[in-house]
Protein backbone atom coordinates (compact mmCIF):
# COMPACT_ATOMS: atom_id res chain seq x y z
CA UNK A 1 0.00 0.00 0.00
CA UNK A 2 1.51 3.37 -0.98
CA UNK A 3 2.08 6.44 1.02
CA UNK A 4 -0.69 8.17 -0.92
CA UNK A 5 -3.39 5.45 0.18
CA UNK A 6 -2.15 5.41 3.96
CA UNK A 7 -2.86 9.15 4.51
CA UNK A 8 -6.29 9.33 2.61
CA UNK A 9 -7.49 5.97 5.08
CA UNK A 10 -5.42 8.18 8.22
CA UNK A 11 -7.88 10.71 7.23
CA UNK A 12 -11.10 8.91 7.76
CA UNK A 13 -10.18 8.16 11.19
CA UNK A 14 -8.16 11.11 11.90
CA UNK A 15 -9.32 14.35 10.14
CA UNK A 16 -6.24 16.41 11.64
CA UNK A 17 -4.02 14.21 10.13
CA UNK A 18 -3.17 15.53 6.86
CA UNK A 19 -3.47 18.69 7.92
CA UNK A 20 -0.81 18.05 10.68
CA UNK A 21 1.40 16.29 8.30
CA UNK A 22 1.37 19.34 5.52
CA UNK A 23 2.16 21.61 8.41
CA UNK A 24 5.32 19.47 9.18
CA UNK A 25 6.52 19.67 5.83
CA UNK A 26 5.86 23.44 5.13
CA UNK A 27 7.93 23.91 8.45
CA UNK A 28 10.95 21.23 7.22
CA UNK A 29 10.58 22.88 3.69
CA UNK A 30 10.94 26.36 5.33
CA UNK A 31 14.18 25.88 7.63
CA UNK A 32 16.05 24.36 4.62
CA UNK A 33 15.36 27.69 2.57
CA UNK A 34 16.18 29.70 5.26
CA UNK A 35 19.68 27.00 5.79
CA UNK A 36 20.16 27.65 2.19
CA UNK A 37 20.13 31.58 2.12
CA UNK A 38 23.44 33.13 2.70
CA UNK A 39 25.23 36.56 2.54
CA UNK A 40 27.22 35.22 -0.14
CA UNK A 41 23.98 36.12 -2.44
CA UNK A 42 25.24 39.93 -2.01
CA UNK A 43 28.09 38.64 -4.88
CA UNK A 44 25.32 37.53 -7.06
CA UNK A 45 22.68 40.34 -6.34
CA UNK A 46 25.29 43.35 -6.37
CA UNK A 47 24.29 46.80 -4.91
CA UNK A 48 23.45 49.49 -7.40
CA UNK A 49 23.09 52.42 -6.21
CA UNK A 50 25.18 52.51 -2.91
CA UNK A 51 24.36 56.62 -2.33
CA UNK A 52 21.09 55.50 -1.41
CA UNK A 53 22.62 53.50 1.84
CA UNK A 54 22.22 56.93 3.96
CA UNK A 55 20.82 57.00 7.86
CA UNK A 56 17.46 55.73 8.86
CA UNK A 57 17.02 54.26 5.29
CA UNK A 58 15.94 50.48 7.07
CA UNK A 59 13.72 49.17 3.87
CA UNK A 60 17.03 48.85 2.04
CA UNK A 61 18.54 46.34 4.10
CA UNK A 62 15.40 44.43 4.60
CA UNK A 63 15.36 44.23 1.11
CA UNK A 64 18.87 42.59 1.07
CA UNK A 65 18.61 38.29 0.90
CA UNK A 66 20.24 36.00 2.59
CA UNK A 67 21.10 38.51 5.69
CA UNK A 68 20.53 36.80 9.40
CA UNK A 69 18.98 39.32 11.95
CA UNK A 70 22.54 39.77 13.38
CA UNK A 71 23.92 40.99 10.00
CA UNK A 72 20.43 43.27 9.21
CA UNK A 73 21.66 45.10 12.60
CA UNK A 74 25.05 45.51 11.26
CA UNK A 75 23.83 46.40 7.63
CA UNK A 76 21.34 49.02 9.35
CA UNK A 77 24.20 51.03 11.11
CA UNK A 78 27.16 50.62 8.37
CA UNK A 79 24.77 50.89 5.39
CA UNK A 80 27.70 52.07 3.14
CA UNK A 81 30.07 49.01 3.98
CA UNK A 82 27.71 46.37 2.11
CA UNK A 83 28.97 47.34 -0.82
CA UNK A 84 32.44 45.79 -0.08
CA UNK A 85 30.76 43.37 1.57
CA UNK A 86 29.51 42.09 -1.45
CA UNK A 87 32.53 42.60 -3.25
CA UNK A 88 34.23 40.92 -0.47
CA UNK A 89 32.48 37.86 -1.25
CA UNK A 90 32.32 38.18 -5.16
CA UNK A 91 36.59 38.25 -4.52
CA UNK A 92 36.38 35.28 -2.56
CA UNK A 93 33.99 33.11 -4.74
CA UNK A 94 36.14 34.05 -7.98
CA UNK A 95 39.33 33.11 -6.42
CA UNK A 96 37.49 29.72 -4.97
CA UNK A 97 36.36 29.41 -8.56
CA UNK A 98 40.47 29.53 -9.39
CA UNK A 99 41.69 27.39 -7.20
CA UNK A 100 39.32 24.39 -7.88
CA UNK A 101 39.01 25.03 -11.37
CA UNK A 102 40.71 21.77 -12.14
CA UNK A 103 38.93 19.68 -9.48
CA UNK A 104 35.71 17.69 -9.25
CA UNK A 105 34.17 20.13 -7.08
CA UNK A 106 34.58 23.64 -9.08
CA UNK A 107 33.15 25.78 -6.95
CA UNK A 108 30.15 26.50 -9.18
CA UNK A 109 27.39 29.01 -8.40
CA UNK A 110 23.86 27.37 -8.56
CA UNK A 111 21.46 30.25 -7.25
CA UNK A 112 21.61 33.83 -6.55
CA UNK A 113 20.33 33.14 -2.99
CA UNK A 114 22.19 30.18 -2.01
CA UNK A 115 25.17 30.06 -4.28
CA UNK A 116 26.85 27.21 -3.97
CA UNK A 117 23.54 24.99 -3.29
CA UNK A 118 22.67 22.31 -1.42
CA UNK A 119 26.65 21.11 -1.36
CA UNK A 120 27.18 23.78 1.43
CA UNK A 121 25.14 21.70 3.84
CA UNK A 122 27.91 19.38 4.07
CA UNK A 123 30.46 20.27 6.66
CA UNK A 124 33.28 18.43 4.09
CA UNK A 125 36.19 20.32 3.14
CA UNK A 126 35.34 22.22 0.42
CA UNK A 127 33.09 23.64 2.61
CA UNK A 128 35.45 24.79 4.86
CA UNK A 129 37.34 26.21 2.21
CA UNK A 130 34.39 28.30 0.80
CA UNK A 131 33.53 29.92 4.49
CA UNK A 132 37.49 30.80 4.87
CA UNK A 133 38.03 32.40 1.17
CA UNK A 134 35.00 34.88 1.54
CA UNK A 135 35.76 35.87 5.03
CA UNK A 136 39.36 36.58 3.96
CA UNK A 137 37.46 38.69 0.90
CA UNK A 138 35.49 40.80 2.93
CA UNK A 139 38.98 41.75 4.88
CA UNK A 140 40.22 42.72 2.02
CA UNK A 141 37.13 44.72 0.39
CA UNK A 142 36.71 46.66 3.67
CA UNK A 143 40.46 47.29 4.52
CA UNK A 144 40.92 48.57 0.90
CA UNK A 145 37.93 51.16 0.79
CA UNK A 146 38.61 52.15 4.50
CA UNK A 147 42.28 53.43 2.83
CA UNK A 148 40.00 54.74 -0.33
CA UNK A 149 38.14 56.68 2.03
CA UNK A 150 35.37 55.07 0.80
CA UNK A 151 34.03 54.39 4.61
CA UNK A 152 32.78 56.59 7.44
CA UNK A 153 34.12 54.73 10.20
CA UNK A 154 37.78 53.95 9.07
CA UNK A 155 40.34 55.92 7.65
CA UNK A 156 43.99 54.66 6.34
CA UNK A 157 45.94 52.18 8.55
CA UNK A 158 47.28 53.68 12.08
CA UNK A 159 49.16 50.23 12.75
CA UNK A 160 52.81 50.39 14.57
CA UNK A 161 55.68 50.40 12.77
CA UNK A 162 56.93 46.85 12.09
CA UNK A 163 60.38 45.81 14.57
CA UNK A 164 62.47 45.20 11.97
CA UNK A 165 61.95 48.25 9.58
CA UNK A 166 65.33 49.92 9.17
CA UNK A 167 65.45 53.02 11.05
CA UNK A 168 66.38 55.23 8.19
CA UNK A 169 62.80 53.91 6.43
CA UNK A 170 59.98 56.15 7.51
CA UNK A 171 56.42 54.58 8.19
CA UNK A 172 53.61 56.76 6.88
CA UNK A 173 51.50 56.86 3.99
CA UNK A 174 47.88 55.80 3.23
CA UNK A 175 47.87 51.88 4.18
CA UNK A 176 45.10 49.14 3.64
CA UNK A 177 43.46 49.58 7.12
CA UNK A 178 43.81 45.86 8.16
CA UNK A 179 42.85 46.38 11.50
CA UNK A 180 39.12 47.58 11.31
CA UNK A 181 38.54 45.04 8.12
CA UNK A 182 39.48 42.39 10.62
CA UNK A 183 37.42 43.75 12.95
CA UNK A 184 34.64 43.96 11.06
CA UNK A 185 34.90 41.31 9.07
CA UNK A 186 34.48 39.31 12.41
CA UNK A 187 31.50 40.66 13.60
CA UNK A 188 29.27 40.84 10.31
CA UNK A 189 30.90 37.40 8.87
CA UNK A 190 30.38 35.82 12.11
CA UNK A 191 26.82 37.14 13.43
CA UNK A 192 25.14 34.09 11.54
CA UNK A 193 26.61 31.89 13.43
CA UNK A 194 26.81 33.19 16.94
CA UNK A 195 22.94 33.90 16.84
CA UNK A 196 22.57 30.28 16.39
CA UNK A 197 21.07 28.75 19.91
CA UNK A 198 21.92 24.75 18.61
CA UNK A 199 21.93 21.96 21.93
CA UNK A 200 25.36 21.85 22.74
CA UNK A 201 26.87 18.93 22.16
CA UNK A 202 24.54 18.16 18.97
CA UNK A 203 25.30 17.85 15.28
CA UNK A 204 24.49 21.39 14.38
CA UNK A 205 26.58 22.94 17.16
CA UNK A 206 29.09 21.00 15.52
CA UNK A 207 28.84 22.33 12.31
CA UNK A 208 28.73 26.23 13.74
CA UNK A 209 32.09 25.44 15.44
CA UNK A 210 33.42 24.15 12.04
CA UNK A 211 32.03 27.62 10.32
CA UNK A 212 33.49 29.69 13.17
CA UNK A 213 36.85 28.02 12.50
CA UNK A 214 37.18 28.21 9.33
CA UNK A 215 36.11 32.06 8.77
CA UNK A 216 38.69 33.16 11.76
CA UNK A 217 41.00 31.15 9.48
CA UNK A 218 40.01 33.14 6.54
CA UNK A 219 41.04 36.16 8.41
CA UNK A 220 44.52 35.34 9.41
CA UNK A 221 45.80 35.84 5.96
CA UNK A 222 49.11 34.13 7.45
CA UNK A 223 51.20 34.80 4.18
CA UNK A 224 54.79 34.57 4.73
CA UNK A 225 56.72 38.08 3.92
CA UNK A 226 60.53 38.83 5.09
CA UNK A 227 60.10 37.61 8.45
CA UNK A 228 57.97 41.07 9.21
CA UNK A 229 55.80 40.35 11.76
CA UNK A 230 52.90 43.20 12.21
CA UNK A 231 50.80 42.52 15.34
CA UNK A 232 47.57 44.22 15.37
CA UNK A 233 46.71 45.79 19.12
CA UNK A 234 42.98 45.34 18.93
CA UNK A 235 43.47 41.45 18.27
CA UNK A 236 46.42 40.06 20.02
CA UNK A 237 46.04 36.56 18.70
CA UNK A 238 46.12 37.40 15.58
CA UNK A 239 49.79 37.80 13.95
CA UNK A 240 49.32 39.16 10.48
CA UNK A 241 52.24 37.96 8.34
CA UNK A 242 50.43 38.45 5.42
CA UNK A 243 50.87 42.29 5.20
CA UNK A 244 53.74 43.47 2.38
CA UNK A 245 55.29 46.77 3.51
CA UNK A 246 55.04 48.80 0.71
CA UNK A 247 58.15 51.83 -0.16
CA UNK A 248 58.28 54.93 -2.30
CA UNK A 249 62.00 55.72 -2.93
CA UNK A 250 62.29 60.06 -2.89
CA UNK A 251 65.32 61.85 -3.83
CA UNK A 252 67.20 63.80 -6.61
CA UNK A 253 67.18 61.24 -9.44
CA UNK A 254 65.76 58.83 -8.09
CA UNK A 255 68.73 58.39 -5.82
CA UNK A 256 65.81 57.11 -3.01
CA UNK A 257 67.75 58.79 -0.23
CA UNK A 258 64.51 58.64 1.64
CA UNK A 259 62.00 55.88 2.24
CA UNK A 260 58.27 55.55 2.86
CA UNK A 261 56.46 52.74 3.78
CA UNK A 262 52.89 51.67 4.33
CA UNK A 263 50.57 48.45 5.23
CA UNK A 264 49.64 46.97 2.55
CA UNK A 265 47.78 43.84 1.73
CA UNK A 266 49.22 40.91 0.26
CA UNK A 267 47.76 39.92 -3.47
CA UNK A 268 44.43 37.69 -3.09
CA UNK A 269 46.08 35.50 -5.44
CA UNK A 270 48.53 34.72 -2.76
CA UNK A 271 46.07 34.28 0.01
CA UNK A 272 43.70 31.90 -2.33
CA UNK A 273 46.95 29.73 -2.87
CA UNK A 274 47.82 29.54 1.14
CA UNK A 275 44.11 28.62 1.73
CA UNK A 276 44.07 26.13 -0.89
CA UNK A 277 47.13 24.67 1.27
CA UNK A 278 45.53 24.26 4.54
CA UNK A 279 42.48 22.82 2.39
CA UNK A 280 44.48 20.16 1.24
CA UNK A 281 45.62 19.60 5.28
CA UNK A 282 42.36 20.26 6.54
CA UNK A 283 41.94 18.58 9.97
CA UNK A 284 39.00 15.99 10.70
CA UNK A 285 37.07 17.08 13.93
CA UNK A 286 34.07 15.68 15.61
CA UNK A 287 32.30 17.28 18.84
CA UNK A 288 33.73 16.18 22.10
CA UNK A 289 32.51 15.95 25.34
CA UNK A 290 33.07 18.85 26.44
CA UNK A 291 31.07 20.16 23.61
CA UNK A 292 33.81 21.37 21.75
CA UNK A 293 36.05 20.08 18.13
CA UNK A 294 38.13 17.51 18.63
CA UNK A 295 40.30 15.85 16.47
CA UNK A 296 39.10 12.32 14.83
CA UNK A 297 42.66 11.28 14.48
CA UNK A 298 44.32 12.40 18.45
CA UNK A 299 48.27 11.37 16.38
CA UNK A 300 47.78 15.03 14.54
CA UNK A 301 48.83 18.30 16.12
CA UNK A 302 45.58 20.02 17.41
CA UNK A 303 44.64 22.66 14.84
CA UNK A 304 45.75 26.65 15.09
CA UNK A 305 43.51 29.16 14.25
CA UNK A 306 44.87 29.44 10.65
CA UNK A 307 43.85 25.77 10.20
CA UNK A 308 40.86 24.35 8.08
CA UNK A 309 38.74 22.00 9.75
CA UNK A 310 36.20 19.49 8.23
CA UNK A 311 33.11 17.38 10.69
CA UNK A 312 31.91 15.49 7.25
CA UNK A 313 33.51 13.19 4.60
CA UNK A 314 33.12 15.09 1.54
CA UNK A 315 30.33 13.77 -1.09
CA UNK A 316 30.75 11.82 -4.59
CA UNK A 317 30.92 14.96 -7.04
CA UNK A 318 31.70 12.36 -9.92
CA UNK A 319 28.20 12.23 -10.46
CA UNK A 320 24.88 14.25 -10.51
CA UNK A 321 22.84 14.50 -6.70
CA UNK A 322 20.08 16.16 -6.05
CA UNK A 323 20.48 15.47 -2.58
CA UNK A 324 24.28 16.16 -1.70
CA UNK A 325 23.83 19.01 -4.75
CA UNK A 326 26.82 17.65 -6.50
CA UNK A 327 26.61 18.66 -10.21
CA UNK A 328 28.75 15.99 -10.76
CA UNK A 329 31.72 16.19 -13.85
CA UNK A 330 30.09 14.92 -17.20
CA UNK A 331 30.34 17.39 -20.14
CA UNK A 332 33.52 18.67 -18.20
CA UNK A 333 36.61 19.66 -19.98
CA UNK A 334 39.60 17.81 -19.03
CA UNK A 335 43.52 17.69 -19.92
CA UNK A 336 44.12 14.45 -21.54
CA UNK A 337 48.10 14.37 -20.86
CA UNK A 338 47.46 15.25 -17.40
CA UNK A 339 47.92 12.30 -14.75
CA UNK A 340 46.40 15.25 -11.66
CA UNK A 341 43.11 15.83 -10.86
CA UNK A 342 42.66 18.11 -14.00
CA UNK A 343 43.46 15.26 -16.17
CA UNK A 344 41.19 12.95 -17.80
CA UNK A 345 41.01 9.87 -15.84
CA UNK A 346 40.92 11.11 -12.67
CA UNK A 347 38.39 13.94 -14.07
CA UNK A 348 35.77 12.05 -15.66
CA UNK A 349 35.85 9.16 -12.64
CA UNK A 350 36.79 6.38 -15.14
CA UNK A 351 33.82 6.78 -17.50
CA UNK A 352 35.80 8.09 -20.24
CA UNK A 353 35.78 11.06 -22.39
CA UNK A 354 34.51 12.22 -25.91
CA UNK A 355 37.16 14.20 -28.21
CA UNK A 356 36.23 17.18 -30.32
CA UNK A 357 37.98 19.88 -32.60
CA UNK A 358 37.34 23.47 -32.42
CA UNK A 359 38.67 26.70 -33.99
CA UNK A 360 40.60 29.00 -31.79
CA UNK A 361 41.34 32.18 -32.48
CA UNK A 362 43.85 34.21 -31.07
CA UNK A 363 45.98 37.53 -31.39
CA UNK A 364 49.70 36.97 -33.15
CA UNK A 365 52.84 38.43 -35.06
CA UNK A 366 52.51 41.66 -32.72
CA UNK A 367 54.66 44.53 -34.33
CA UNK A 368 54.95 48.03 -32.65
CA UNK A 369 55.01 50.95 -35.03
CA UNK A 370 56.48 54.27 -34.48
CA UNK A 371 54.88 56.31 -33.09
CA UNK A 372 52.92 54.74 -31.43
CA UNK A 373 51.19 52.10 -32.03
CA UNK A 374 50.37 47.86 -31.71
CA UNK A 375 48.95 46.17 -35.03
CA UNK A 376 48.42 42.34 -34.86
CA UNK A 377 47.38 39.70 -36.67
CA UNK A 378 44.41 37.33 -36.26
CA UNK A 379 46.01 33.55 -36.30
CA UNK A 380 43.38 30.71 -36.41
CA UNK A 381 44.33 27.47 -35.16
CA UNK A 382 42.28 24.12 -34.82
CA UNK A 383 42.95 22.79 -31.41
CA UNK A 384 41.48 19.06 -29.98
CA UNK A 385 39.18 19.62 -26.70
CA UNK A 386 38.12 16.51 -23.86
CA UNK A 387 35.03 16.55 -22.56
CA UNK A 388 33.98 13.90 -19.75
CA UNK A 389 31.45 11.31 -20.97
Amino acid sequence: MDMAMRVTQGQRTFPGLHLLLVLVLSACSSRLMVDANSWWSLAMNPIQRPEMYIIGAQPLCSQLTGLSQGQRKLCQLYQDHMVYIGEGAKTGIKECQYQFKNRRWNCSTVDNTSVFGRVMQIGSRETAFTYAISAAGVVNAVSRACREGELSTCGCSRTARPRDLPRDWLWGGCGDNVNYGYRFAREFVDAREREKNHPRGSEEHARTLMNLQNNEAGRQFPIPQAGLEIKLGDSPEAVYNLANVACKCHGVSGSCSLKTCWLQLADFRRVGEFLKEKYDSAAAMRIGRKSKLELVNSRFNAPTPEDLVYIDPSPDYCLRNETTGSLGTQGRHCNKTSEGMGGCELMCCGRGYDQFKIYQHERCHCKFHWCCYVKCKRCTTLVDQYVCK
